[in-house]
């Protein structure tokens, strides 16, 4: 059966996410204190690591200088991919439990925090970092173990995308993101549905990511069929933030005149 999640239950990086604050916690100064660079040093440590993952993710939203001392620290992000990676094998058939998915989401919120960084994000894209998050975001297990691994990591890539970078954009634009998102979006629970939309949304709000999307007509197809399901959907359950994602993804499709024209025999009368 699926085990949906809400707001208590969701890794706590979510509501931030999909707030309209762009800033995050980018503004605020704050020294970081020498035990935490004894954490981050930890994380190298096998033994350490697990303790050393849960403290850093509680409170790495507090330190924002903490992403470049990560990026920076011999071995450190080495660590977490292995965290990563070590979870693969668990993935399919189903045998992750819910200990190994809060240590490695704990991994990915650290990731989250240099993803979300301006002075960390473009060596996490050129590393090619956001590639290791796919799998995760592959699954169909509706398991709570495994919803928890697609929403962190969803985070991930979301929290690149609420930066506004066109690199960002460009990089997306080159990996399977799109149909991976596209999916969650047709069969994943409310929360992943609404981040996977923010991501949509916030790749046609790009110039090149609207061209891309409407470049063919099988394109635009999918995104819109997929995006007149969930509107479908929110008859019957409800969502007021879902449908306010699914609204802006279509008013930016709009801006398309090839897109708009389509839209006047496909948009769905719930949303007219």
């Amino acid at each position: 059966m699926h085990q949906g999640l809400n707001e208590k239950s969701a890794p706590r990086e979510t509501g931030a996410l999909l707030s309209d604050n762009t800033t995050g916690t980018q503004g605020k100064k704050a020294a970081i204190p020498s035990h935490l660079y004894k954490l981050v040093n930890d994380l190298v440590e096998v033994d350490k690591r697990d303790s050393a993952l849960l403290e850093l993710s509680k409170k790495r939203e507090d330190f924002p200088g903490l992403a470049p001392i990560l990026w920076n620290s011999f071995g450190t992000i080495a660590a977490l991919l292995q965290e990563i990676v070590s979870i693969y094998p668990l993935l399919s058939p189903a045998r992750l439990t819910s200990e190994l998915s809060n240590r490695c989401c704990n991994a990915l919120a650290l990731l989250q925090c240099v993803a979300s960084h301006p002075d960390t994000r473009s060596a996490f894209l050129n590393a090619h970092i956001p590639l290791y998050l796919y799998p995760f975001l592959n699954t169909v297990y509706t398991y709570r173990q495994y919803e928890y691994l697609r929403l962190t990591s969803l985070g991930v890539i979301g929290a690149l995308v609420k930066m506004d970078d066109s690199d960002v954009i460009t990089f997306l634009l080159q990996t399977q993101i799109i149909p991976l998102c596209l999916r969650i979006m047709d069969n994943g629970s409310e929360l992943s549905k609404t981040v996977a939309t923010f991501i949509i949304q916030k790749i046609l709000l790009d110039d090149q990511g609207l061209a891309y999307i409407c470049h063919t007509f099988e394109r635009f197809s999918t995104v819109s069929d997929v995006l007149r399901k969930m509107v479908l959907g929110l008859v019957e359950q409800p969502s007021v933030r879902l449908l306010k994602h699914i609204c802006r993804c279509y008013l930016r499709l709009s801006e398309n005149k090839h897109a708009r024209e389509a839209l006047q025999t496909c948009i769905p009368n719930e949303v007219q």
